[in-house]
Formats: C-alpha cells, structure tokens, sequence
C-alpha cells in the first residue's frame, strides 16, 4: 500500500487544519482520532477573531454566542475596564461541533479519517514513518503531532518534558433564566481571582462555561477558587455542572518543533498564549504552518523542518515571547501592572484587544520599553 503523503495524530484544531491546508495542497492526508466524533473536549471554547479571521471556510452556524463586549475586573482594586468592538472580540464555540466542523472541511479536500484508532508506537525509516495503531498499522512519508498536552506522539517520537503546563480547571454551568440573562450579555475575565491567574465566565448559547486557571505551576485547590468566584458572579441557582480540570502548555518546546519526519503543533508543541492562555487561534496557525512547511519542502527533511521552524519565527514565537514577558509583569509584578493600568488605563486595555484580536501586531522590544520607563524594574 502506498504510504500517505502526511498522517496527523489528533482532530483538533492544529490537526485538523494541519489537514486541510495539506489535502488543498494536494497531499495525500490521514487523520487519527482516538475518540469517534464528535466528542466532547475540555476546553474554554473562546475562539478569538485573529483566529477566526484566518479561517478559509464559515463556522456555519458552529459559534453559539459572538461576543462584542468584554469586561475585566481586578481582585481588591476599583480598577475596571470594558472594551468594545463591531466585530466579534470572541466567538464562543463548543468543541464537539467546532472541531467535527473542521474535520468535515478537512475531508471535503480529500483528506482520509480513522476513528477509535489509538497510536501504539512509531519508527522512523528513511523514507517514511511506520505507525503501530490500534486498529493496524499505516505508512506516511510525515507525521504530524496534534494530540493536545499530553501528547503521547512526541514521547514516542523522543521529546522529553520541557513545556510549561499549567492548571486550570472549568464548568459547563446551567443557571436559572435571571442569572444567565445578567451574565450572558458580555465575556468577562477577573483578575487575581486566582492567585497568579484569572477567571472567566463565558457565555454560550443555553448555559456558562465558567473557570478558573493560574498560569504559574504550583499546588493549588482550583474548585475552592471557582466556588468563591461563583458567589462573586453573584448566581442564585445552579441547575446543573460538569466540571473538567485540564492542563495548558503556556510555553514552547525548548528542543525544537520537528525530529526527522515528525512535527509537533498546538499543545503538543506548547503553543498556548502565556498571557492569556488561549489557545485555539496559535493550534489553527500552527496547524496550517507545519502543513505549508510540508506541502512546499516535503520532498526534502531537513528542508521541510528549517521551513516550518522559519515560518514559526516569522511571528508566532516571537509573539509568544513578548507575551510571557507581559505575563510576568502582569501577574508577578503587581505593583508594576498598577502603575501601568493607572498610566495607560483604558488605552492599554484597547490596544490590548487589538493584539490579541489580530489589528495591531506584538510590540517589538518589549522588554527594553519597560527598562526604558521602568528603570527600577528587573527582569528574572
């Protein structure tokens, strides 16, 4: 049997636009799910517009709330900030249908889908990769990894541990009709909620996915955090919820993205924004990247990895280095993030969303603007 141009391990967002950028460039495309679609992922579902503006295809009826506003309170300090815009700031989906939404996409160019399929183990030869499954073995010419956090592809392939990950834990939240009509009208994020992190309240289209994460590795009792913050939101009446306790990689893989015929993408490789810890825009860019990377270069290895880890460089990791530098000042330089909100206030907020919205890019330099205005501040 003639091995697949590309095999890509995961139907998430990386792995499944991995697919359909690699199945419109012409490649012979596998898909490996464990699960049979859709299933349901733990995940905030909050879809931000630079990664839904990237999208070649509608969401066709898959987002069940778009969200114009976004307010965000400060744990013990008057400071609040409300910003507003014509297009969807966030576009709450629910992963099920998001991501089968995407698969079918994928699938309409020509790309192949193997449910229940879980990889066993791997071996790299010369000109191809042998994947043990659970359901046979397959042959590709590359491999993809788009397996999330945990990612059993990269430990069969050789990474070792060297991503970030943080806790987080969320609740699929049903209210009484009053409470979810006051906090069903705008996305909010409260921060300090959670020591060295945040909580959000979501809104979707019949109920609140309702959160709380701290973006610093430490031992830390998450439901306590989430149950104080649901009397903070101020809800009555609790009707029904599922809760699911996660990890995020807010920090990329220090060993590279790509080993011989094997590239990592998304969580697998520790794409998350540090900030914010969002991280389904960076899976779809990573995704259509390693795909670009394999389309152009994948009658060459060593070209095909200097390609994907060039078009990495060009703005998604530096992107994600000024953004763990904000991260630090924002949640471990409180003093220095006051003085801040106080100078730049709600312009700060402003220009924020717009980064994070895909209208205005990262700044460059970041850390030595801060010294420059900050003398005093010193970076770790």
């Amino acid at each position: 049997m003639k091995p697949y141009d590309i095999a890509i391990i995961g139907t998430g967002p990386a792995g499944a636009m991995a697919a359909y950028t690699a199945a419109a460039g012409g490649k012979s495309v596998l898909l490996i799910e464990k699960e049979q679609l859709p299933r349901y992922k733990t995940c905030g579902g909050g879809l931000v517009f630079r990664g839904r503006s990237r999208l070649p295809f509608a969401l066709d009826g898959t987002v069940e709330k778009e969200c114009r506003e976004i307010e965000v309170y400060f744990e013990g300090s008057d400071q609040y900030f409300l910003t507003r815009r014509e297009e969807p700031i966030i576009s709450m989906v629910m992963r099920d249908s998001f991501d089968s939404l995407l698969v079918a996409k994928a699938r309409e160019k020509g790309a192949a889908l193997v449910q229940q399929c879980s990889l066993l183990g791997l071996q790299q030869e010369e000109d191809e990769v042998l994947l043990q499954t659970s359901t046979g073995q397959f042959r590709t010419r590359y491999l993809i990894a788009a397996d999330g956090a945990l990612s059993p592809t990269a430990k069969l392939a050789g990474w070792e541990e060297s991503r970030k990950l943080i806790p987080a834990l969320e609740y699929e939240v049903r209210v009484n009709s009053e409470d979810f009509a006051r906090l069903s009208q705008r996305t909010r994020f409260d921060v300090d909620a959670v020591p060295y992190g945040y909580a959000w309240c979501f809104p979707k289209k019949n109920h609140l996915s309702i959160g709380v994460g701290c973006l610093k590795k430490q031992k830390i009792n998450l439901k306590a955090y989430y149950e104080a913050y649901l009397e903070k939101l101020g809800i009555r009446e609790i009707r029904s919820a599922s809760a699911h306790g996660f990890q995020i990689p807010i920090a990329p893989r220090q060993s590279g993205f790509s080993r011989g015929r094997v590239f990592l993408t998304g969580d697998a490789a520790g794409f998350a924004d540090p900030l914010t810890a969002e991280g389904i825009s960076n899976a779809l860019y990573s995704g259509e990247l390693a795909a670009r990377a394999l389309v152009t270069h994948g009658n060459a290895v060593r070209q095909a990895g200097e390609s994907y880890q060039q078009l990495l460089e060009e703005r998604l990791l530096p992107e994600l280095k000024t953004s763990s530098l904000m991260a630090w000042v924002f949640y471990a330089q409180p003093q220095v993030r006051k003085w801040l909100l106080q100078k730049y206030g709600q312009r700060g907020c402003e220009i924020l969303t717009d980064m994070f919205m895909g209208k205005k890019p990262f700044p460059d330099n970041l850390k030595q603007k801060l010294t420059d205005k900050i003398p005093l501040l010193r970076f770790s």
